[in-house]
């Protein structure tokens, strides 16, 4: 397998009191998180507890009502923090261009600041892909490509700028279990490997527990815990017991 990228490490992030609404609607309330450099912090709650409004804050999508977040220290409203520190982010839709070829998709960002002569590109896509296990499908379009591996070139495109943080939006949602677990082990080993901060905002409780270093549980707009995987299981708040161990049963009547 080709070395990864060096992406010179992880830095920290952390959120402080944040806030935001939406028409009225309060949606984070108060948001207070500290995320470790080079570790995975998966971020749970259910759907419209404020886990993907959290993430496009942290990656600059959107702006604070109130409070702050800084990256290695320094406040995101910091002209020069994208700059300086490096983002890369995984969309629940993976976003891939239909109209481009994978290589194209991957080597976008290199392409559009003409980072590198055609030859340079090619060659740092053919191994980026590498490292999330894609062989020879440079030439192929997304529309000819599963579902795993639309993500997984997804991930190949945010590596390839080598992120200091990477970000993941439900990366396993609308995959079959098997295609599931090959991009948790794409995560976890591409955070190995690399030492990139990871932050993976999912409801996918295998994922959660198997690549998370510690586990930030979100309700309503607030954190209700943040712990280790053992931790979290091991909580007496009944939302949060609830939550992990929701399941369906057909003897319901």
């Amino acid at each position: 397998m080709s070395q990864s990228p060096q992406s010179n490490g992880g830095v920290g992030v952390e959120v402080r009191g944040l806030r935001k609404s939406f028409s009225g609607q309060s949606v984070l309330k108060g948001i207070n998180l500290s995320i470790k450099p080079g570790e995975i912090l998966v971020v749970m709650g259910a759907s419209g507890s404020g886990k993907t409004v959290l993430l496009k804050h942290i990656i600059g999508l959107e702006e604070p009502d109130a409070g702050e977040i800084l990256i290695a220290g320094e406040p995101i409203s910091c002209a020069n923090v994208f700059e300086k520190y490096r983002f890369g982010m995984v969309f629940q839709s993976g976003a891939l261009l239909n109209s481009m070829t994978v290589a194209e998709n991957v080597g976008l960002y290199l392409t559009e600041h003409r980072l590198g002569n055609p030859a340079e590109i090619a060659r740092r896509v053919k191994e980026t892909l590498s490292l999330v296990d894609l062989h020879n499908i440079e030439g192929k379009y997304p529309a000819e490509l599963s579902g795993g591996m639309k993500k997984r070139v997804a991930i190949a495109r945010a590596l390839i700028i080598e992120p200091q943080i990477m970000l993941y939006d439900e990366p396993t949602s609308e995959l079959d279990p098997l295609s599931a677990v090959t991009i948790s082990e794409e995560i976890l080993s591409l955070n190995q490997r690399t030492h990139v901060t990871s932050v993976v905002v999912t409801h996918d409780r295998d994922l959660a527990f198997g690549v998370a270093d510690r586990i930030a549980i979100i309700d309503r707009g607030e954190v209700l815990l943040v712990g280790t995987p053992e931790e979290i299981r091991q909580s007496a708040n009944d939302v949060i017991k609830n939550f992990i161990n929701a399941d369906f049963r057909k003897d319901r009547k």
